[in-house]
């Protein structure tokens, strides 16, 4: 699938692109809530035998208007567009978001953007997208500018979960602040993923024998400190289940800054420098801190055996959970 990060530059899209079904939102976490909308695009894409697209928008609206309180992001970019290639949309066009943009006209977005450069056929988003300076277009606006100029538009309403409350990213983003990695995923669809580059560290767990792969989560992560289980992908897609703790680890340091170290279950290798994935399973415990080593690794045998025994039994609950987390 291909990535293009639109600019000034007015580069034409291939052809074979043009005439699509354009989904447009942040879909910021892919759930169940997006999936929704990104069902029905690619159900009318196939059934016309046009291309389906995204179009997106990078950084996200709100780290751009309050830069001071950037958005904990779900999915990151890359990891969001694998998703969407695995739904089956054949590209992503992740549009650069700043003040500038946002004085555009509801108009100039509409030509400029769908019509001339995209040539949407049909155009599927939410009902409560807005766009356009001042947030001039909304739906009654997108209908009637594809009835003025030939696209149709199709809105979905917000999608509701078994309890008949709207499934959205903030929602999310407060169960994972709590810890709720299993309520997280009833709402995503699949379990909660993060995507980092694997740093060095102090090494003291590969001391204690439970080497760690270590990943430093932005700032603006809210995932509750504790321990984890989780399934870990290397950068060549192997999978290994592990148990991963988030924090601060008080019992070897006064100040530590917040990192994510995941014991990985029978592996050896240097993973150093590669992108690798972490999927959560289950909320074990909080952060403690130990009277000793001796403690904290007593503790740390108890987490692998209560990770082993929850991973043992998981399945995945969705298409998508297979593809990040494996089959088994």
């Amino acid at each position: 699938m291909t990535v293009f990060h639109r600019n000034e530059t007015r580069e034409p899209l291939p052809a074979n692109l043009k005439g699509g079904v354009i989904a447009i939102g942040n879909f910021d976490g892919v759930h169940r809530g997006h999936q929704s909308v990104l069902t029905r695009a690619l159900e009318i894409a196939e059934s016309r035998g046009v291309p389906a697209l995204l179009l997106t928008f990078e950084p996200h609206p709100r780290t751009v208007f309050n830069p001071d309180r950037p958005v904990f992001r779900l999915t990151p970019a890359p990891l969001r567009a694998r998703i969407l290639e695995a739904l089956g949309f054949r590209a992503v066009i992740e549009y650069p978001f700043d003040r500038t943009f946002s004085q555009r006209s509801a108009d100039e977005f509409i030509h400029s953007i769908l019509i001339d450069w995209l040539g949407a056929s049909e155009v599927v988003t939410g009902v409560d997208f807005h766009f356009g300076h001042g947030r001039e277009g909304g739906p009654a606006f997108l209908m009637a500018a594809g009835a003025k100029n030939g696209f149709g538009v199709t809105l979905m309403d917000a999608f509701r979960d078994e309890n008949a409350e709207v499934v959205s990213s903030s929602r999310i983003r407060a169960l994972l602040a709590e810890g709720d990695v299993a309520h997280a995923a009833g709402l995503l669809g699949y379990r909660y993923t993060i995507e980092a580059e694997v740093v060095g560290g102090e090494k003291l767990g590969r001391s204690l024998g439970f080497p760690t792969a270590n990943m430093r989560l932005p700032p603006e992560a809210e995932l509750k400190s504790g321990i984890y289980a989780v399934r870990f992908r290397t950068a060549d897609g192997k999978l290994h289940d592990g148990v991963a703790s988030y924090g601060r680890r008080p019992t070897v340091t006064e100040d530590g800054a917040p990192l994510l170290e995941t014991y990985v279950f029978d592996f050896s290798g240097d993973l150093y420098g590669q992108t690798c994935a972490v999927s959560f399973f289950g909320y074990l415990r909080p952060e403690l801190k130990f009277d000793g080593l001796d403690a904290l690794v007593a503790q740390m045998r108890q987490d692998e055996a209560e990770a082993r025994t929850l991973l043992a039994g998981v399945r995945p609950i969705s298409e998508i959970d297979a593809f990040l987390c494996g089959g088994a």
